[in-house]
């Protein structure tokens, strides 16, 4: 049985541990040599084999026939020498085979009920189901992901401490003091789903087309707001090129998540929100939101009469976050790889793939040496981003 479970941070996730009882036998001086042929009769190969529990087989080393007469004791003694060479590989293996059994912990560094959370969460189960393992989804928000994301930097690298984030990791080090660097402290597993991003506005709002709300920006300078994930963040990155593109002067209000920055415009609180279509989809549909852009490069297939930034002559603003599955750095390559093909798997597997996509997630499952470069190409660009908008070290 496998099961995905929440925890709490600071928390402990229960555990069952599995038992392998072996029983045990004994037998007197007298009778050693009785048992000892019953257990393991004489070897007439010249090379034993025995069946491998872990699989395939493995050879206990080359047994010579005698070529002198040999007594009891020291027949006894040689097969036992061979029996405990024999039972080493096999307590080994199966030590191995519990180290990969082991409970697994995927912490999320945002707020339950968002886009990283929902993409872990489906994820994880479906590895689970598949590969028999009790997979906890954490969840630690806070400074800007900081929190979690470095609790995964000092994780042990043995593939059972792993972190789900975005963008977001590779800007908080540029605007916050952090223990961590972004390309160097993780092994980038895999570039899971990428979130097509939208502007919004309150359907009771006069704001039905991005002109609208350009227009009365610029008419009321200072007087609209722009909400999002923030501060400091991707989010924010965007809306500052959002604004000096489009020329206008409105006020980003940061939210620690996508869920509190919607409520804030549906309760008239803001005048506008960025976000993932993923976390707006339901409102949208309600007719509670209006979507007026996408500032992803193509359109939404659910939204196919927004336009894209680009339709609009805004080529420069495109910003379409990712979830991407991280390991600690030094995990042997083995398990990286290993990983890499279970959460592959569950991507492409249509149950879990067409539950995506109703979500507004659109899965990628580029893995290994691609993700690491599209890390390290993002990271140079945040980096050469937040240097030309002067974004202050907190």
């Amino acid at each position: 049985m496998t099961a995905v479970s929440d925890k709490k941070a600071g928390g402990k996730a229960s555990s069952r541990e599995l038992g392998h009882p072996h029983g045990t036998s004994t037998v007197n001086e007298a009778n050693e040599e009785k048992a000892m042929n019953w257990m393991y009769p004489p070897i007439g190969l010249a090379k034993a084999s025995r069946r491998n529990p872990g699989g395939g087989t493995f050879s206990v080393g080359p047994v010579d026939r005698p070529s002198r007469s040999v007594g009891p004791g020291e027949t006894t003694r040689r097969r036992f020498k061979y029996v405990v060479a024999a039972l080493t590989v096999t307590l080994s293996t199966h030590g191995a085979w519990c180290q990969t059994s082991r409970l697994m912990n995927i912490i999320v560094p945002f707020n339950a009920g968002g886009p990283q959370d929902t993409v872990a969460r489906l994820l994880a189960d479906q590895v689970g189901r598949a590969q028999g393992r009790t997979i906890v989804i954490e969840n630690r928000p806070g400074a800007s992901t900081a929190i979690g994301t470095e609790a995964v930097s000092r994780a042990a690298p043995d593939g059972n401490s792993l972190l789900i984030n975005g963008p977001v990791l590779l800007v908080t080090p540029y605007v916050r003091k952090v223990n961590y660097d972004p390309v160097i402290s993780f092994e980038p597993v895999c570039y899971l789903v990428r979130f097509p991003t939208v502007i919004l506005t309150n359907n009771a709002s006069p704001y039905r087309t991005l002109a609208d709300l350009l227009d009365a920006a610029r008419a009321k300078p200072g007087d609209l707001t722009f909400a999002g994930f923030g501060p400091a963040t991707p989010d924010q990155i965007a809306f500052e090129t959002f604004r000096r593109a489009t020329n206008v002067n409105m006020s980003f209000v940061p939210y620690p998540g996508y869920v509190p920055a919607l409520n804030a415009l549906l309760g008239g609180h803001v005048s506008s929100v960025l976000a993932d279509y993923s976390a707006s989809a339901q409102q949208i549909a309600a007719g509670k939101l209006r979507a007026l852009v996408t500032l992803s490069r193509t359109r939404i297939d659910a939204l196919p009469d927004v336009p894209t930034m680009a339709e609009l002559g805004y080529k420069e603003i495109e910003y379409e976050p990712w979830s991407g599955l991280f390991a600690p750095a030094k995990t042997p390559k083995e398990t990286v790889s290993q990983l890499a093909n279970w959460f592959t798997a569950a991507i492409q597997a249509p149950e879990v793939r067409a539950r995506l996509v109703s979500q507004g997630f659109y899965p990628v499952g580029m893995c290994g040496a691609n993700f690491s470069a599209v890390i390290r190409k993002q990271n140079d660009e945040y980096g050469r981003a937040i240097r030309e908008l002067n974004f202050k070290l907190e």
